[in-house]
């Protein structure tokens, strides 16, 4: 599955990797060749990092779905035994 980012988002990561690659390397990185990089990481990292974070909702969907399981159970045919119990006090 192709990552594909809003053109926003895009705009704010590449100058975020021309601020950082400024700040560690000393040098400039062109817009062009931020772009570039941005979309190397997408196809090579962005895979990974989906996935991940795929597999790390469904656990808490399960979490939260076995939750529900216990704090929404009725017991169930329960009258009789509950009466039987309250009538021989």
């Amino acid at each position: 599955m192709a990552i594909k980012l809003k053109k926003e988002a895009e705009e704010q990561l590449t100058g975020s990797l021309r601020r950082y690659w400024k700040q560690e390397e000393g040098e400039e990185l062109g817009e062009l060749r931020a772009q570039m990089f941005l979309k190397f990481i997408l196809e090579e990292i962005g895979p990974s990092v989906y996935n991940q974070a795929i597999v790390d909702a469904q656990a808490y969907m399960q979490e939260k779905v076995t939750e529900m399981e216990i704090s929404c159970y009725a017991e169930e045919f329960s009258f009789w035994g509950k009466r039987s119990t309250s009538s021989r006090k």
